[in-house]
Order: C-alpha cells, then sequence, then structure tokens
C-alpha cells in the first residue's frame, strides 16, 4: 500500500479570546493541515503549528515547505517505512520540525487506520488510564488571572498553569494572586516561556517559595543552558525544559549539564511522534519525567499527543488545550471535566470537518 496524494490546508483557526504569552499575542491561531491518501482511498491527517519564536518557522514558510519539500518525497512510499521517511526528510531539508511534524501525524493516523488500531497500539499500548488535561491562562493583570484560575477550578479543573515572562515583579504578583484564588490542592505550574533571565528567574522562583508551584517552565532563553543549570542546582523548585529541548542532542547536553528536572516534549519541536518517542526514551534513562504540551493545536495534533502520552510512562503529564481555547475546531473530541477522551477507534481517532477545512483555508496545494 503506498501514497498517492498529499494535500495541504493551510488555515488559522479563531480562538475564544487572544492568548498572549512572553514573546507574543495570538488573536486567532494559524495551523497546516496535512491529508495523506494511499491509493486505496484511506487517508490520515496531520497539523502543523509553526512559532517562528519557537520552531523557526512562520506559518507561510512551513506551507512552501511542506508543498515543495516533503510531501513530494512521501508520494509513492509505504507509509509504514516512518524511519526511512524521517531520514528522507532530514536528507532534504534541516530543521522545520513542525513541518515534519505535519507528514509525521498523518502517516501515524493512516497506519492506524490501515491497522485497525488506535495509534497507541502502535507505540507501547496504554500505559496511563486517563489524561487529565489543566487549564492555561494567558499573561493578564495578577486580578483577571485570579478571577480566571477561580473559574476554571470551579469548573472541576484540578491543574492550572499560567503564562508569565513580562516583569519579575509582576510575575511574582500573578503567581501570588492565582494561588490565593485556587484550593491548596490544585496544582499551579507557571510557564515564563523565556521570558526572564538568570536573576530574574531565580528573585521570582525565591519569592514564591510558599506558594506551592509545582514547577517553573523555561525561565530563561532557550539556549542559555548554563543559567538554566545554575537556577536548577540552587533553586529549591523543580525546573522543566521547554524551548531549550527540539531534538535528542539538545537533550543529551540538558542532561549532561543536569540543567533540568523535568521535559516539555512537544511535537512541532521534536518533528512529530516517531522523534518524540526517541525523547522520551532518552529522558526516561535520565529519569526526567516528561510532559507532552501544545503549540496550542486543533484537535489532529492535540489527539496524537495524547496517543503518545498515554503509550510511555515517563510521560506524566500534558497541556493538550488546543480544541478549549478554540472557538471553532476541525474535528470533535471530548473532555469530561479535566479529562481528555481517547477510545479505540483506529488512528488518531478525529473525524475531520472537511467543509468546515475548506471554509478556513487560505492556502491550499495538491501534491500527486
Amino acid at each position: 500500500m503506498t501514497i498517492k496524494k498529499v494535500e495541504v490546508y493551510a488555515i488559522r483557526i479563531p480562538l475564544k479570546e487572544p492568548f498572549v504569552v512572553a514573546y507574543d499575542r495570538y488573536d486567532d491561531m494559524p495551523s497546516i493541515l496535512t491529508k495523506v491518501e494511499t491509493e486505496d482511498g484511506l487517508s490520515g491527517w496531520g497539523e502543523a503549528v509553526p512559532d517562528q519564536h519557537v520552531t523557526g518557522e512562520t506559518w507561510e514558510s512551513a506551507f512552501q515547505v511542506i508543498q515543495h519539500e516533503l510531501a513530494p518525497l512521501i508520494v509513492d512510499q509505504n507509509p509504514f517505512h516512518i524511519d526511512l521517511i524521517h531520514r528522507m526528510m532530514r536528507e532534504k531539508i534541516c530543521g522545520v520540525p513542525s513541518a515534519k511534524a505535519a507528514i509525521d501525524i498523518a502517516l501515524y493516523d493512516l497506519m492506524g487506520k490501515i491497522s485497525g488500531r488506535p495509534v497507541y497500539h502502535l507505540i507501547g499500548g496504554k500505559s496511563h488510564p486517563q489524561l487529565h488535561v489543566p487549564q492555561v491562562i494567558s499573561i493578564k493583570a495578577p486580578d483577571q488571572m485570579a478571577a480566571d484560575a477561580k473559574q476554571i477550578v470551579e469548573a472541576g479543573h484540578r491543574h492550572v498553569k499560567i503564562k508569565v515572562g513580562t516583569d519579575p515583579d509582576l510575575d511574582v504578583e500573578r503567581i501570588k494572586a492565582v494561588r490565593s484564588a485556587i484550593p491548596g490542592d490544585v496544582k499551579l505550574r507557571v510557564d515564563a516561556n523565556q521570558g526572564w533571565d538568570r536573576i530574574g528567574a531565580l528573585n521570582v522562583i525565591e519569592r514564591t517559595r510558599d506558594y506551592k508551584v509545582e514547577w517553573y517552565e523555561q525561565p530563561v532563553k532557550a539556549d542559555d543552558l548554563l543559567s538554566l543549570a545554575e537556577i536548577s542546582q540552587v533553586s529549591h523548585a523543580k525546573i522543566m525544559v521547554d524551548e531549550g529541548v527540539h531534538n535528542s542532542e539538545d537533550l543529551l547536553n540538558v542532561v549532561r549539564l543536569r540543567a533540568a528536572d523535568l521535559l516539555n516534549i512537544k511535537l512541532m519541536k521534536s518533528g512529530g511522534i516517531y522523534p518524540a518517542l526517541t525523547l522520551a526514551g532518552i529522558a526516561e534513562a535520565a529519569g526526567m519525567p516528561c510532559q507532552v504540551g501544545s503549540m496550542v493545536e486543533t484537535a489532529v495534533a492535540t489527539m496524537a499527543g495524547a496517543h503518545l502520552s498515554l503509550a510511555r510512562s515517563i510521560i506524566r503529564s500534558n497541556e493538550l488545550v488546543g480544541p478549549l481555547m478554540f472557538a471553532q475546531d476541525v474535528a470533535p473530541i471530548r473532555y469530561s471535566g479535566d479529562i481528555l477522551e481517547v477510545g479505540q477507534k483506529p488512528g488518531l481517532g478525529v473525524d475531520v470537518d472537511e467543509p468546515l477545512v475548506k471554509e478556513l483555508t487560505r492556502h491550499y496545494s495538491l501534491i500527486e
């Protein structure tokens, strides 16, 4: 069975409200969907959510790379030859991880449909009974973030993640306000998205010592591993690396320096499920628990992350929140309170609404 065509849709997804992090503001989310189809008419869906601050790609550049460089590589290929296809993509072009993820995820969806199995059966089985999903609060005034957190907990969520990183003093107030608004047994996670320097990070972490922060994520610039290592080694708190790890070489450097306690794996940084499994394996050998993160992705990449999360025991948490933030999504998925449901349907288990995809599409390409 071989691949006969690839369709590429560059879409923009409406958000319920603007999403603000330390390095940017998003009024909608740019995404690229890929549909990979075999000679027998079976299809798999993938997704790229590029971020020029993280993956080094723009929405426009990722669309062009998929259209002209990656999609032509897989036409006439067997979708199960995932290692070969990744090697071909690496040899064709360096980097561009979200573009490669769009191909990788579609191949896993297709492999699951061909074999009649959910993706997690193909990559390790079910290591966790269910997936608890946090709610993520973007950067706002402290009182607004506290009000959001209170509402989230009242709706049944047991994990709250807040975005900070604009100003250390104000970030301290944000953390204190949110923690004061939620019960002590609700987990609180703090993500600076590279927004602090070493001194600022240590200052914030020390001043919020008594506010029960589960971990602080990517406090400094992605390439500043020495500062990350110092923060991790002198701080009482757990430190998670995110933007600082894209691939296995990055993770090995973090492990050698003992620069972080935890790892945030994102399919858009790693290039898809297949390389993400390598990261999980290295992290497991290093005793480093993992989270599967999100670039605020549609149901397609969200469910790819869910299957990965279920399949590896070293993955202890996730932030698969994209569909909760959208005013519209390209496929229905189900959250029961703070639990993301993953069923037994083959592949990713998503039924993509193709008319809606076409309605949201700004650019389209067919590769045969």
